[in-house]
């Protein structure tokens, strides 16, 4: 069964840290990009950082986390994760992670895409 599997949200203060996961199963993430997006109520989800290993090793981040947020991947555990430090309570959100691949032609990722249901993530006092 396909499935990408996050965890690893909770309740935390503002400055403290977290750590995501992105679990695969069912397929090999070697072949794809990995995205995490975060809606918070009443928003719009939005792109917080990606990682793809092919053409490059390549992350990317979204201004609002630069320099905050770390993407990384286990490709022996077919995990990535996404470690969070400096939180603020705007990073309130749920946070989900989305696979697309295994296939590249142009510059972009394609074939199929896998979202995850989503981890609560919650920063406050």
């Amino acid at each position: 069964q396909v499935q990408l599997a996050e965890s690893g949200g909770g309740l935390v203060q503002p400055g403290g840290s977290l750590r995501l996961s992105c679990a695969a199963s069912g397929f090999s993430l070697d072949w794809y990009t990995i995205g995490w997006f975060r809606q918070a109520p009443g928003q719009e989800r939005e792109g917080v950082s990606s990682i793809r290993n092919f053409p490059h090793d390549t992350k990317d981040y979204a201004d609002f986390v630069q320099g905050r947020f770390t993407i990384s991947r286990d490709n022996a555990k077919n995990t990535v994760f996404l470690q969070m430090s400096e939180l603020k309570p705007e990073d309130t959100a749920v946070y989900y992670c989305k696979a697309v691949g295994p296939y590249y032609s142009g510059g972009r990722y394609y074939g199929n895409t896998y979202w995850g249901q989503g981890t609560q993530v919650t920063v406050s006092s």
